[in-house]
């Protein structure tokens, strides 16, 4: 579906991506991990065509991002920033019918409407639909970021890291969510996240970056092991298989120096 290809960025002579190729396969959830700095969020907003590329380049089922028309491209890639930070006074129904602009612009229709009630019931928000977003609590806000967003209708969801700042309940939330849409819809999704746990337990897929290059590549099965992630985050880990669930733990070794 996107595929980036001897990708490269630099900011004010220093390059934070360094000729990054890789795949994103179609309608499976992949998470981008990584130590800070390592130019997770970067990667995702040159898929996301919010950024430039130095070099190299970014292509959406074999066609060029740059080349693709604004309002074509808005219909295939939705992309959802860190704190998109919206403090205008709106309920939670206006701002998921941000999403329908790109079909829309702006005069909703009957199937406009149909998406934004769809959205909200899928994330069980209709009970908040009225509500100002100023008046939620964060978790209840990023869900209904996270409504507006899957209101787009999309192909492809491409989301820096959704889970920032939530309780556990409301990551859980979000995260079997982007699941079902995955398995239910065959929606692809790519998230930036630094959770390794939830990385492992909701994935098909992993892209590791470490200091701008693009260390692993693959399935969980093959980026979770002890050694990967060791190397990745310099620190010691077991990984812990329960059922079909894993525990990667990192609070009982030693720090590597």
């Amino acid at each position: 579906m996107i595929t980036v290809t001897d990708l490269s960025m630099t900011y004010g002579g220093k390059t934070v991506l360094h000729g990054i190729t890789a795949g994103i396969p179609r309608g499976k959830l992949i998470s981008v991990i990584g130590p800070n700095a390592a130019g997770k969020s970067t990667l995702l907003m040159l898929m996301a065509r919010l950024l430039q590329p130095t070099g190299g380049q970014v292509t959406l089922d074999g066609t060029p991002v740059a080349e693709i028309p604004g309002s074509a491209f808005a219909r295939r890639v939705a992309t959802l920033r860190q704190a998109p930070g919206l403090d205008l006074r709106l309920s939670v129904e206006d701002l998921v019918a941000f999403g329908r602009f790109p079909y829309s612009r702006g005069r909703l229709t009957d199937q406009d409407h149909a998406a934004i009630d769809r959205a909200l019931t899928f994330l069980s928000l209709n009970d908040l639909r009225h509500r100002n977003i100023d008046e939620l609590s964060g978790g209840q806000r990023q869900l209904a970021y996270l409504a507006m967003t899957i209101a787009q209708d999309t192909d492809c969801l491409l989301l820096d890291e959704p889970l920032n700042n939530l309780d556990m309940h409301h990551a859980v939330q979000i995260m079997r969510a982007l699941r079902q849409l995955c398995d239910a819809q065959g929606r692809t999704i790519v998230l930036v996240i630094h959770d390794i746990n939830f990385a492992a337990n909701y994935s098909d897929h992993i892209l590791a970056l470490k200091d701008g290059r693009l260390v692993g590549s693959g399935p969980v099965a093959e980026m979770v092991t002890e050694e990967r992630l060791g190397a990745l985050y310099a620190l010691d880990f077991q990984v812990l298989r329960n059922g079909d669930s894993l525990l990667c733990n990192y609070f009982t070794q030693t720090d590597r120096i």
